[in-house]
């Protein structure tokens, strides 16, 4: 049986694809998309809301977007943002 000499440049490689991994394995867990940008129809589906709802969160600025050729886009770090933002802690 032969040995196989492992480097400290074999370990970094191997601990770089590893946590690549394991982050990937926990966004699609969480449901967490790795797009930056997102259309409408996938924040709609994301925040579980209406077309109408959606065009309300616009049209009063609470949901920031940017327009493109007529298609609208949503940065999922603004959405989360808001999210955080708008959380409301019940002390019972």
């Amino acid at each position: 049986m032969s040995a196989t000499i492992i480097t400290t440049e074999d370990l970094m490689e191997f601990k770089l694809e590893l946590l690549e991994g394991i982050k990937k394995l926990l966004n699609n867990q969480l449901g967490h998309t790795s797009k930056k940008w997102l259309k409408s129809p996938e924040v709609r589906e994301l925040l579980g809301i209406s077309p109408g709802t959606l065009q309300n969160l616009r049209i009063n600025g609470t949901l920031p977007y940017t327009k493109v050729g007529g298609v609208l886009y949503y940065d999922y770090e603004e959405i989360m943002k808001v999210l955080e933002q708008n959380r409301i802690h019940n002390k019972f």
